[in-house]
């Protein structure tokens, strides 16, 4: 198999596709064989993503669509469309989130339930709804993109850490319960550090962002920030026949920040 065909014949749904991780994922597995379509609220955005790709690879291998995360309804259309354009779903990946800093002396409750909902409720939506269309499309992949925050928590990011560990035991949940009915459809999470997306601005302050960035990067063993890429390559490998034994498993791409 060449490296181009990677995830060749794969069917992939990606959400939070318009920027940052969903844009560098879906134009990674587009890059290496796949078929995407690019879903979003910001649908103008997803479109901008494809018409590159498709742009990029010479021929329509991606689509965007709008997609509300946290509405089962937008679930079930957006599930319907990639199987009209693609003719099936093999690989999720569950990527749309937000950050909201605040302690949880700082957070009201409408604060925490709009970060569950973004955040936990969307994967919990995603796995449930999009089950069947991955069994009609087995070997299946779902991958859910958590967070070293998930892991390792911090005293002002309190609805953050909660709804990105509830996305890692989810994760090894519907793994487990996909094993146990037979399917051959496996479930991992993925957990990022401080990767170079916008999302990076929460931690900005009242600092220059040049000096934000070093700050962070500081923290970090390897001695710099990750690069969407670096992300995208792991959504790369878990979607491909190259994990088919990798389920309730969580992939760490934090430069070793876990290990200090």
């Amino acid at each position: 198999m060449s490296s181009l065909a990677r995830v060749g014949g794969k069917k992939a749904l990606v959400t939070g596709a318009a920027q940052g991780l969903g844009a560098a994922s879906a134009q990674m597995l587009a890059r290496h064989g796949a078929q995407v379509l690019l879903t979003d609220v910001n649908e103008a955005g997803a479109q901008r993503v494809a018409e590159s790709i498709n742009i990029e690879m010479g021929k329509e291998v991606a689509w965007a669509a709008r997609h509300d995360v946290t509405s089962a309804d937008d679930w079930t259309e957006a599930l319907d469309q990639a199987v009209l354009l693609m003719g099936g779903v093999s690989v999720l990946v569950n990527n749309a989130g937000l950050v909201m800093t605040g302690s949880v002396e700082d957070l009201d409750l409408d604060q925490w339930h709009r970060v569950m909902q973004v955040n936990t409720d969307s994967v919990f939506l995603g796995c449930k709804i999009a089950l069947p269309y991955l069994r009609d499309s087995q070997p299946g992949s779902i991958i859910n993109l958590s967070s070293m925050a998930g892991l390792m928590a911090s005293p002002n990011l309190a609805a953050y850490n909660a709804s990105k560990a509830a996305v890692w035991l989810l994760t090894k949940s519907v793994a487990l319960l996909t094993a146990k009915r037979g399917w051959d459809i496996r479930c991992n999470s993925i957990h990022p550090t401080f990767i170079r997306t916008p999302m990076l601005d929460i931690f900005r302050g009242d600092r220059e962002e040049a000096a934000m960035l070093e700050r962070l990067a500081r923290q970090v063993p390897v001695g710099r920030l990750g690069e969407p890429d670096d992300v995208a390559y792991a959504v790369l490998y878990l979607a491909s026949d190259e994990s088919r034994f990798i389920t309730a498993s969580e992939l760490k791409v934090d430069g070793g920040i876990s290990a200090t």
